[in-house]
């Protein structure tokens, strides 16, 4: 069944298409429920392979963020010129130590183990291309702090959430039950889920792919 918001007036006006280069469903679904209709088109990009090469040559978690943000972006958008093309990364920094998104269960378990009782940081960074190019983009950091957890604890929330740990850098899902893995998280909550929103959606108005 479909809700009024599916029919919202203040979802995009459809003058420009608009391309997420992206497989992930948490940006998506972020998109889509603040009225930014969007295709989904998955770039292939060696993402480790970039993170190694960057990181030797000094480059910051920001900087490798917003790096591949717009590689994913700028590859489709040299397939769909005519298109707005956003691109995203996001990188978890934990006292100088960067995280990948798990690949596995047993990944995920690992990574809550070492966010255990500490804090980190996530760098989200946002990239919007046109004709291959980028024209736009913006990086925003969140600080959280993990509370201590129980073996127990990290077994039932795995059991809890599934697969969608393996969606995050940080295997967790602070917009449902992984907000009980936080003491305190410091930064804005979209930034958090790897996409920094709310400029986003402020720059898309600009360019007429929301009404204003």
């Amino acid at each position: 069944m479909s809700s009024d918001l599916d029919v919202s007036p203040l979802s995009g006006n459809g003058e420009k298409p608009v391309v997420l280069a992206s497989g992930s469903r948490t940006r998506a679904d972020m998109l889509r429920a603040a009225g930014l209709p969007v295709e989904i088109r998955k770039p292939s990009v060696d993402e480790a392979e970039f993170k190694r090469s960057l990181r030797a040559e000094g480059a910051s978690a920001a900087e490798v963020a917003t790096f591949l943000a717009e590689m994913k972006a700028n590859t489709v958008s040299r397939a769909r010129p005519e298109a707005l093309v956003i691109g995203a990364d996001q990188m978890l920094d934990l006292e100088g130590s960067w995280f990948d998104k798990p690949e596995d269960r047993a990944g995920a378990a690992e990574h809550l183990r070492k966010l255990s009782g500490k804090r980190h940081t996530l760098i989200s960074s946002v990239v919007v291309s046109a004709g291959g190019t980028r024209i736009w983009h913006h990086v925003a950091t969140a600080s959280l702090l993990v509370r201590p957890l129980s073996e127990e604890f990290i077994r039932a929330y795995l059991d809890t959430i599934g697969d969608r740990a393996l969606d995050s850098v940080g295997a967790y899902q602070l917009e449902s039950v992984g907000a009980q893995l936080f003491t305190s998280v410091e930064g804005d909550f979209f930034t958090v889920l790897g996409l920094p929103l709310l400029p986003l959606l402020d720059f898309m108005r600009t360019r007429g792919a929301l009404r204003v």
